[in-house]
């Protein structure tokens, strides 16, 4: 777990207008207007829209989607140091936020570039609820604390800690996290793979 200054220090990261002005400018320095971008994610223009405006921040996973479809990662979005390393150190891992409402992640990897798993602790305060989201890819998530109310098509799941859910991501997905106390997630989610032209070729 974090010591108090690590926490604050992780949520100077990501903030929703530094983040939405930096995937603007890469988007306008790729040429692309919001709606190619929005459709190579697999998001909507509106949402997008909202991401670059800092009105809303995305989920990881969608954030992921949007830095493929700008060939580039998640840490050059949010100016943190990409590094990689097969063996990470409990006290030495990568931290940064998305949101101002005290949701933020603790980076476990991936260990080498081109990675196709990326396995995080994710950081949710009581009453978020997360995107609702349906795109291309397997989820795992193991719940350390707290409690989650986790929507997967037309079912329901009660997540207490210790409780595992591992799914197709292409069903329609979202979690709300219940009670009073933050939720502590171990996720591990495949990378999207997007194809980047006519060429065929992928953005990690």
């Amino acid at each position: 777990m974090l010591a108090p200054t690590e926490r604050a220090k992780a949520k100077t990261k990501g903030k929703p207008t530094e983040l939405g002005q930096a995937i603007r400018r890469r988007r306008k320095a790729m040429g692309l207007t919001l709606e190619q971008v929005a459709k190579s994610s697999d998001l909507t223009t509106g949402f997008l829209s909202q991401v670059e405006r800092g009105l809303s921040s995305p989920s990881l996973t969608s954030l992921m989607a949007i830095a493929a479809a700008l060939q580039t990662s998640i840490e050059q979005l949010l100016s943190v140091p990409e590094v990689y390393s097969e063996f990470v150190p409990k006290d030495q891992r990568q931290t940064y936020s998305l949101g101002t409402r005290g949701r933020f992640y603790e980076k476990l990897g991936p260990g080498f570039a081109g990675a196709l798993f990326h396995p995080q602790i994710v950081h949710r305060p009581a009453g978020h609820v997360s995107e609702k989201m349906c795109h291309d890819g397997e989820a795992f998530c193991y719940l350390l604390s707290g409690q989650l109310e986790y929507h997967l098509g037309k079912g329901i799941f009660i997540m207490s800690p210790g409780d595992v859910i591992h799914h197709d991501t292409s069903t329609r997905h979202y979690s709300v996290v219940l009670g009073e106390n933050e939720a502590v997630e171990l996720w591990v989610t495949t990378s999207p793979i997007k194809d980047t032209g006519p060429s065929g070729s992928a953005a990690e």
